[in-house]
């Protein structure tokens, strides 16, 4: 008699074991790092950027301009983007343009994630 019910509680338990188991393993998502990409750029560094920076302090503030056109060499591209799986979280572009003395003149900020 006791070793049916010591049987019955082991089935029992290993049962629930399985089932706790089973069911905790099915929710769990894998965890999914965030991708950034780019120069990233903050309002406290485009609050920095005024008329008549140079190129060189551009370059100390955001860093080196994702994309500088040999063709429009008076314009610097900035992009970045922040994404976590297939999420496209953030997108933005900076571009800013320079004039004959290599000086900033204008920017326009994109969000290109909208």
């Amino acid at each position: 008699m006791k070793s049916i019910k010591k049987i019955n509680f082991v089935k029992i338990i290993f049962s629930c074991f399985f089932l706790l188991t089973f069911f905790s393993c099915t929710s769990i998502t894998p965890y999914k790092v965030p991708i950034l990409q780019g120069n990233i750029f903050e309002e406290d560094d485009i609050e920095k950027l005024v008329v008549g920076l140079t190129k060189d302090q551009v370059n100390f503030i955001f860093g080196t301009a994702l994309i500088q056109d040999p063709f429009h060499s008076s314009r610097w591209d900035y992009y970045y983007s922040i994404q976590v799986g297939n999420n496209l979280l953030e997108q933005k572009k900076l571009s800013i343009s320079f004039n004959e003395f290599d000086q900033v003149d204008s920017w326009i900020i994109e969000n290109l994630s909208d």
